[in-house]
């Protein structure tokens, strides 16, 4: 029982897992090079929250957009590398249910956004000494981002027919939604036009309640942010779950 999802479960995991270098190293070396440049340019300059610095303010942003950015990369990837080599069909040809397929993809993504985001807060140990103030929050908001950006990566992967196509949906959605979350900055510090704009982010609710669990401090209620990243999960869930029922660009 299962066996088709963990069968496409280990897959996807190997997938990754074959080439950490540039699926791991490389994204957790970015987030760094971030850290680097923004730390030493702001830290005298920028305090977001009392007796917070601005580098240790930054670190839980980077991670949390690590995680998310590669959760989407993984599922996305996999997905439109399946269709344009033609290797889709050793997926659908065995008795995989539709669930078993959202299942495998989506918890194979939110796996390897939890390895970079781990990987990338490992790294920046060094630049600042981190508090926990609520690590069920933290965990929380991690899983439950990746798992929404996992499945955001397989609707865009069932969409796109060539790379170019994939790659449009990430830099004109993915990564504008994610640099204007509140990754470098507190949306208290915008003018009240573009405040009010980031409250329609999805990707703004993900970065500040992730941020709440370490400082205990946040821009909006951790328990508003909660209520809507699970919306924002069922209603992708559903929106993958009919493209995958229905065969979209799939089986037809």
């Amino acid at each position: 029982m299962m066996t088709g999802f963990y069968t496409l479960f280990y897959k996807e995991l190997l997938r990754f897992w074959k080439v950490s270098f540039q699926t791991v190293l490389a994204p957790v070396l970015t987030a760094l090079l971030y850290l680097l440049i923004f730390s030493h340019v702001l830290e005298g300059h920028v305090q977001v929250y009392p007796g917070v610095s601005y580098t240790a303010f930054l670190i839980p942003g980077l991670v949390m957009m690590a995680v998310l950015q590669n959760a989407f990369a993984n599922s996305s990837s996999s997905l439109i590398q399946s269709k344009v080599t033609g290797s889709i069909i050793f997926i659908l040809l065995p008795p995989l249910s539709y669930r078993e397929f959202f299942m495998a993809y989506t918890l194979a993504s939110a796996v390897r956004g939890l390895v970079v985001g781990f990987g990338v807060f490992l790294g920046t140990l060094f630049f600042a000494n981190m508090p926990m103030y609520q690590p069920l929050w933290i965990l929380l908001f991690a899983l439950t981002g990746s798992c929404i950006l996992g499945a955001m990566g397989i609707i865009a992967g069932i969409w796109a027919e060539k790379f170019d196509q994939l790659a449009g949906f990430q830099n004109f959605i993915i990564m504008p939604l994610t640099f204007l979350s509140g990754v470098f900055y507190s949306i208290h510090s915008l003018p009240a036009f573009w405040q009010g704009l980031s409250h329609f982010n999805p990707f703004f609710y993900m970065i500040d309640g992730f941020r709440y669990g370490f400082f205990g401090v946040s821009d909006v209620s951790p328990y508003l942010s909660l209520s809507i990243v699970a919306t924002c999960f069922l209603v992708l869930t559903f929106m993958a779950l009919a493209l995958l029922k229905s065969g979209y660009k799939l089986r037809q």
